[in-house]
């Protein structure tokens, strides 16, 4: 528990339901949807749906999304893998014959939007309610208008620049140019029009007909090789979730071509070390936590792409003899020096929130464009905000992430549930980009290591190994960034915190939920 002479969140507390995310607008929708007879899924669904609304440079439908759902708490939990496809024409000698890149403006970064088949399905696999109904405050508040909260206003500012290079991003999501400013309202009264017509005619709606020949038009007009049938043919799947144990404790990822295993070969290393006994804050606890990431994402970048495409060794990545070598090249003195640097560009963008019901339904969800505003491209008549996905291809022959007609791209967002004796006790998940999958892990070691609870967990101060020196954020005290300096790490304050994060731990013995919701965004927790 916080010490309550200091300023702080208290964790949030209830019995009968509960939605975590980085926008009170959209906890309150999802409230609204369990007390109008909806279950998790519905409510997780109607939070994203507002979030799009207002939250737009984080997420948006034309982005992906992907799901971890414990039903009535159980601990066999059920996987979807939204992210949609690199257009089928695409080939790496196309791209260069173009002159293309993947660059995060580039048409050729956009990937077929995974989100709106994935809403609609698992509503319909796994919910009660109609999406028109689940859609109700998302197309309020789009045709009424929203006051921006400040986290929002700040990046939406930071983002000027970047939607100015498409005249339909610049009219639809900017007042002449200019960004809004914090309390200001804003409006989207053309997103509201195509999120009735998906309500109400449900996902076809947006794979096939107006708004799809709207998307196909504005990418191909820009070289794009999308076409109708990239669209029409897109599925999202059902993924067996991969986990591994964790102090008596399992946590749950979705399996490539998601990063979640990352998070996952962190553990294993962390737990060849007792971080129990190390200051929680103390520079000896991050050097492991960041050294354990170098090791971690460094196999991630050569190994982990589309199954579809490419033979992902997840038993080899997951295997007690991967961990143990690894963690033998972690010095307590020093950091390694032959690790190649991060490739990822580091952005804070994307949408992750929790729901739990009281049938104790328990769902992560997470929904995203990848960078802030996707590629800045939009499509004028639908209002259709196009995601980068494709920036997390390579464009080096040979590699099994490289990109392809097809394909799916090694993607970021990660939902993550935690799971103790055959039970389903806390859906997370930490929002940043490539530091989701440390968000993952120094969440719930904060919880079993150091014994903090949900709100706890998600205040404490960051740090992510970048391509040049680790990125602290500004509560990482002097004393701990002098003692990895000795170490031999380079270190810099980043400008923006990492991420954000949502938990909900499901306290099944006293029948009640605890909720957190993280201090860098402007979200809330949110019960009844």
């Amino acid at each position: 528990m916080r010490d309550l002479h200091f300023p702080g969140r208290s964790t949030v507390h209830s019995v009968n339901g509960m939605c975590a995310t980085s926008q009170p607008l959209a906890a309150e929708a999802a409230i609204s949807i369990l007390r109008a007879g909806g279950n998790a899924m519905d409510a997780a669904v109607a939070a994203s749906a507002v979030l799009c609304v207002v939250e737009p440079y984080n997420t948006g439908i034309g982005g992906d999304c992907f799901v971890l759902l414990s039903k009535g708490g159980s601990g066999d939990i059920v996987g979807f893998n939204g992210s949609g496809r690199a257009p089928k024409a695409l080939t790496l000698d196309k791209l260069k014959a173009a002159g293309g890149t993947l660059a995060l403006n580039s048409v050729h970064s956009v990937t077929v939007p995974g989100a709106i088949d994935a809403w609609a399905r698992l509503v319909e696999d796994h919910g009660r309610m109609e999406l028109g109904r689940i859609f109700e405050p998302a197309i309020r508040l789009a045709e009424e208008g929203f006051a921006l909260a400040p986290r929002i206003a700040q990046e939406w500012q930071f983002l000027e620049e970047h939607l100015a290079h498409d005249a339909d991003a610049t009219a639809h999501y900017t007042n002449g140019g200019k960004a809004p400013d914090t309390g200001d309202r804003f409006r989207l009264p053309v997103l509201a029009r195509t999120l009735r017509t998906i309500g109400e005619k449900g996902r076809d709606a947006f794979y096939q007909g107006a708004i799809a020949d709207d998307m196909v038009k504005k990418l191909r007009s820009l070289g794009g090789f999308h076409t109708p049938e990239d669209f029409a043919s897109h599925r999202g799947d059902y993924v067996t979730p991969i986990r591994t144990a964790y102090r008596g404790r399992e946590i749950c990822e979705i399996p490539p071509s998601g990063q979640g295993i990352t998070a996952l070969l962190m553990l294993n290393i962390l737990a060849r070390f007792d971080l129990g006994k190390l200051d929680p804050h103390g520079p000896e606890r991050f050097h492991l936590e960041m050294e354990a990431a170098r090791l971690a994402y460094d196999i991630r970048d050569r190994h982990v792409a589309d199954p579809g495409f490419a033979d992902v060794p997840v038993d080899w990545m997951l295997s007690e003899k991967l961990a143990d070598e690894l963690a033998a090249r972690i010095m307590p003195d020093r950091r390694i020096e032959d690790l190649s640097s991060l490739r990822d560009p580091l952005n804070r963008d994307t949408v992750c929130l929790t729901v739990v019901d009281r049938d104790r339904n328990a769902v992560s969800f997470i929904n995203s464009l990848f960078f802030g505003f996707g590629t800045g491209i939009l499509a004028p008549e639908s209002g259709v905000m196009f995601q980068n996905r494709g920036s997390g291809f390579v464009m080096e022959e040979g590699h099994p992430n490289c990109v392809e007609g097809g394909k799916r791209p090694l993607h970021t967002i990660i939902p993550a549930m935690m799971v103790e004796k055959g039970r389903a006790v806390m859906p997370f998940g930490v929002m940043g980009g490539a530091y989701q999958a440390v968000g993952h892990v120094h969440v719930a070691t904060n919880i079993l290591d150091y014994g903090m609870d949900v709100q706890e967990a998600l205040d404490s101060p960051r740090a992510f190994p970048g391509a040049d020196a680790l990125d602290v954020e500004r509560g990482l005290s002097a004393a701990t960034r002098e003692g990895l300096a000795a170490r031999g790490h380079k270190i810099k304050e980043t400008f923006l915190p990492h991420g954000g994060g949502q938990a909900i731990f499901i306290d099944h013995e006293r029948g009640t939920l605890v909720g957190g919701s993280g201090p860098r965004k402007d979200g809330a927790a949110i019960g009844y």
